[in-house]
């Protein structure tokens, strides 16, 4: 495990956006695998302003997004499909019909598709993760087991509760959605989490200082032979 101390998230999220540049320019038709969510929201728009700089080409990047809200349509504009575009797919080069994120409609036989388009790809070769303050990774929420491939996760008052803020009410929030399994994750073959504010510490904390239990789900990662934590100074405040 590697550990990447940033000053603030703007200094975290070029960080972690070099990390990926050099992953496409190394193999430029990589498996991405993408988040959401207000983490990497600042890596996106350095990747954004280094392709139309010219320096980052997405034409032959394939992606893998995380996760999607159940009974959510890809045009809601709270689904994690709008989300993508609306932050990174429609403002780069990249093939639309290269990026995947799980359907929210199509039932449980979306688990199985989801694990076969990964399967299809041949795996992911680096896979972005942001951190909830739970120690979520993806939907993955604390449990009694590490779930395996692609599965429909209900989510925990904590998520709703910090995802509220999207929405007009916490009774708009879904209460279940679909998200790659840690399995998934653990078998891309570099995992990159970025992590910002003093809100995350006590996950961070306990996620990579702690036991590996799947009560804090990313604590797995201590596992991964090429894991890269890029975290702001609030986010490493307990350290």
């Amino acid at each position: 495990m590697r550990i990447i101390k940033a000053k603030d998230y703007d200094a975290m999220s070029a960080a972690a956006a070099r990390i990926i540049a050099a992953q496409i320019a190394l193999k430029p038709d990589c498996v991405l695998g993408l988040a959401t969510g207000s983490s990497p929201v600042g890596t996106y728009k350095k990747l954004i302003e280094w392709n139309h700089a010219g320096e980052l080409d997405f034409s032959a990047v394939r992606s893998v997004n995380l996760d999607e809200y159940a009974g959510l349509t890809p045009d809601h504009d709270q689904s994690y499909a709008y989300f993508m575009r609306h932050n990174l797919f429609d403002h780069v080069n990249i093939d639309l019909k290269n990026t995947n994120v799980p359907s929210g409609i199509n039932g449980d036989d979306e688990c199985a598709r989801y694990d076969q388009v990964i399967r299809d790809f041949g795996g992911i070769d680096l896979q972005l993760l942001g951190l909830g303050v739970n120690g979520h990774i993806g939907f993955n929420e604390p449990d009694d087991h590490f779930s395996l491939g692609t599965h429909k996760v209900t989510l925990t008052e904590s998520t709703r509760e910090a995802n509220k803020r999207f929405f007009a009410s916490i009774d708009d929030v879904p209460t279940h959605a679909y998200t790659m399994g840690v399995r998934d994750i653990l078998q891309a073959r570099r995992v990159l989490m970025v992590a910002s504010g003093a809100n995350k510490a006590q996950a961070v904390k306990e996620a990579f200082f702690g036991p590996v239990t799947p009560n804090v789900p990313a604590s797995i990662l201590q596992y991964h032979p090429d894991f890269i934590l890029v975290a702001d100074e609030e986010a490493l405040s307990l350290l």
